[in-house]
């Protein structure tokens, strides 16, 4: 019997898995897909020559993770690599603002859309060098985070108090407009809070924008050397050199409860495994709490608010082998590993208010990943492998092109609306379509199909938006890894902070298992002593 078992090997369930076996519990991690790590994976199936992720790409909140760098996965064989330049976002009339990892050429960029510019990018960093610890610890630990909190707030006084909390809580459209005259600023902005599923006008989006930028500026946006499962590698090995095991093509279907403790799990095949300390559950809140775990163990109250649990936005992408890298009109673009295509912030709220009518758009918001451009392992000298992802409605009421797209996304749907995306890049780059080789597309029931936490194609575990955040987050008042079964962790993206690759959610599960367990240990000996003493005197 393991002391714990971990449902799901995705990278949050890895990295509790790694953390518990670190502290010397024997740990066994289910995982229902035929191969671990979860939306980390990449395969050679758009062509043999080519290595194509699958999900995601691209790591700043990786490079920036205290939680991923003490695991010291380099040790395991992991490398990154980065692309001369982070980001670019090019405009159909020529100009391109570049994201750079030097700062003087980030600014230069800027610079060249409106004088001061480039200064006011500065700013903004010098602003970000006096949070970045604080944030980034605050970020990295349950909620709330009270010593990480504590020194959150006395750096957020030196940055200027509550003029600092009020700029990361405005909406990135208007932040732009505040701190940038031109609107290269206001490009980077606002492209990396639509990373998330955030509109330009909504609150909030300003400080996600300005996070994910700064990231980038620090960090880069890095990949693992050979494509994004080599870090899924890296922590599968290092759990195995600890003993612990990762069994694939395992569902697990049920926690099992006694006495209002889980004590194991089931799975479709009718195993039963047992847990002799804790269950980490790396799955989606609603598929813990609406699935996994059965309604009679679980408050009522928790039961309502999960009805009104928020998805991110439904994801649609597709996969390319391109015999030469993509022909961009704007030449700084290919450099950058990331490129960000919409025609402007306008460009972007259209793209957002579509979204929110439930119209399929019909200029879709791409972000384009030059994959060999940023790691040249990744396909033959001379080519690209590449991808874009865009986003849709997930329940669709229509199409804002003439497609009639319906949301069905059967063969047809698919094939049409890869079409429309691959439009989008020819306007950023005539030709491109020209040097395709091999294509695959993957429209959000797919996604789902190939890891469940994806539902209907939604990326980060539920909606970025402040109303499902920090304490709020999957529902109000559930905002850290305890569950109301003992012994039940929430350790995915569901849970505080969210999406994006870093581990943190698997780690905090992690944590609070141990800190429980010694807890319950301690109470049980001083239970014990006690006992022996009122013996001893009678």
């Amino acid at each position: 019997m393991p002391d714990a078992v971990v449902i799901g090997a995705g990278p949050n369930g890895l990295v509790a898995a790694n953390l518990l076996a670190d502290a010397g519990w024997s740990v066994e991690v289910l995982e229902a897909q035929d191969e671990p790590g979860g939306a980390v994976r990449h395969d050679r199936g758009v062509d043999p020559d080519f290595a194509s992720d699958l999900f995601s790409a691209f790591y700043p909140l990786a490079a920036a993770s205290p939680v991923l760098a003490g695991l010291h996965l380099e040790r395991e064989g992991l490398s990154w690599s980065h692309a001369p330049k982070v980001l670019a976002h090019p405009l159909r009339d020529g100009r391109c603002a570049v994201l750079s990892r030097d700062l003087e050429e980030t600014a230069a960029s800027l610079e060249a859309f409106a004088p001061g510019d480039g200064a006011a990018w500065k700013e903004l960093r010098e602003v970000w060098e006096t949070l970045r610890a604080g944030i980034l610890d605050a970020l990295f630990t349950p909620f709330p985070p009270v010593r990480a909190g504590a020194r959150l707030a006395l750096r957020l006084r030196a940055a200027g108090g509550l003029r600092m909390a009020r700029t990361m809580a405005l909406p990135v459209r208007r932040l732009g407009e505040e701190e940038f005259r031109g609107e290269g600023g206001r490009l980077l902005l606002a492209g990396n809070a639509l990373h998330a599923d955030l509109a330009p006008e909504a609150a909030g989006s300003g400080g996600f924008g300005w996070l994910m930028s700064m990231l980038g500026q620090t960090y880069g946006f890095p990949v693992p050397t050979g494509g994004s499962g080599a870090l899924t590698a890296a922590l599968v090995r290092r759990l195995t050199r600890r003993g612990g095991t990762v069994r694939c093509g395992e569902q697990v279907t049920e926690v099992v409860v006694r006495g209002g403790r889980a004590v194991g799990v089931r799975t479709a095949g009718g195993e039963g495994v047992p847990a002799r300390k804790a269950i980490l559950a790396d799955v989606s809140a609603p598929a813990l709490y609406g699935s996994l775990v059965a309604e009679r163990h679980l408050p009522g109250q928790l039961l309502t608010d999960l009805k009104r649990f928020q998805w991110d936005f439904a994801t649609f992408k597709v996969d390319w082998a391109l015999n030469s890298p993509a022909p961009w009109a704007c030449p700084e673009a290919a450099q950058a590993g990331t490129v960000h295509l919409a025609n402007g912030v306008d460009g972007l709220t259209r793209f957002a208010a579509q979204i929110a009518m439930g119209r399929v758009p019909d200029e879709p918001f791409a972000l384009f990943g030059q994959m060999t451009t940023t790691d040249p392992s990744r396909s033959p000298q001379g080519t690209e492998s590449a991808w874009a992802y865009t986003h849709v409605p997930h329940r669709v009421r229509g199409d804002a092109g003439n497609d009639g797209l319906t949301g069905s996304w059967d063969a047809r749907e698919q094939e049409t609306m890869a079409d429309r995306v691959e439009a989008q890049v020819e306007r950023y780059a005539p030709g491109f379509r020209g040097l395709i080789r091999g294509r695959r597309v993957l429209a959000p029931p797919t996604l789902q199909s190939m890891d469940a936490n994806l539902h209907g194609g939604a990326i980060n575990g539920g909606t970025t938006a402040l109303h499902q955040q920090f304490v709020l987050r999957p529902t109000p008042g559930a905002g850290r890894p305890e569950t109301p079964v003992a012994g039940l962790y929430l350790a995915s993206a569901s849970a505080h902070p969210g999406g994006g690759v870093h581990g943190a959610p698997g780690a905090n599960a992690a944590r609070a298992a141990l800190r429980r367990h010694r807890a319950g240990a301690l109470a049980g000996l001083q239970s014990r002593l006690h006992r022996r003493d009122r013996k001893g005197q009678r």
